[in-house]
């Protein structure tokens, strides 16, 4: 996507939950748990309109696409069988970027996107720069057999052993790799909107 101008502090305070998966917005959040401006002023009601809107805006800052992307995204969901807000929601989830993430080799999805587009992540033996690029069952996602690669990333994971990989991959933190061993369903994926929301937001 396009690089995010935004302050993303003001982002997080104004949807009121931290998209971002860096600790420092869960700590600005309770500092300040209200949005940019006054808080003597409060929340001001919100319209349906602006209720769907935001629980859209949460999902794409989240995964960090750009409204192109995003509503190319949702018509590919809502083309596919089954309930659309549950496939956009799992295509989001099988982007390469958002599996380095949930595999605990990166921080935060934006890193974990830098990671990809700079040529350290292989997918299936390949290297793939396309952050994009969605796995399917089976897709072994590793790192790049470069020292200083290996270096970085190794120092990654040590980091972010405190969150567990997602259930749907099967992760070898000690060989830098991890597998498709399933896609993941709607149940495995934690809810951070009301997709519900988001698809009556893109069908009217």
């Amino acid at each position: 996507m396009a690089r995010m101008t935004k302050a993303r502090g003001k982002v997080a305070r104004r949807l009121g939950i931290n998209v971002f998966g860096n600790p420092k917005y869960d700590r600005l959040l309770k500092k300040k748990p209200y949005g940019p401006g006054n808080p003597k002023r409060g929340r001001i009601r919100e319209t349906e309109y602006a209720r769907q809107l935001k629980e859209k805006q949460k999902v794409k800052f989240a995964y960090g696409l750009s409204e192109r992307q995003f509503r190319n995204l949702f018509y590919k969901a809502k083309a596919m069988k089954g309930v659309t807000g549950h496939n956009m929601l799992i295509l989001l989830e099988r982007r390469l970027d958002n599996v380095m993430y949930r595999m605990g080799f990166a921080a935060s999805r934006e890193q974990a996107r830098q990671l990809v587009s700079h040529g350290h992540i292989h997918l299936n033996g390949r290297k793939v720069n396309i952050p994009s690029a969605l796995v399917r069952t089976g897709d072994v996602v590793s790192v790049k057999e470069k020292k200083s690669t290996e270096l970085l990333m190794r120092r990654l994971v040590s980091e972010n052993s405190g969150r567990s990989p997602a259930e749907w991959i099967d992760v070898s933190a000690d060989d830098l790799k991890g597998t498709v061993a399933m896609l993941p369903t709607r149940e495995m994926i934690p809810s951070i909107a009301e997709e519900q929301l988001i698809v009556e937001f893109y069908s009217k």
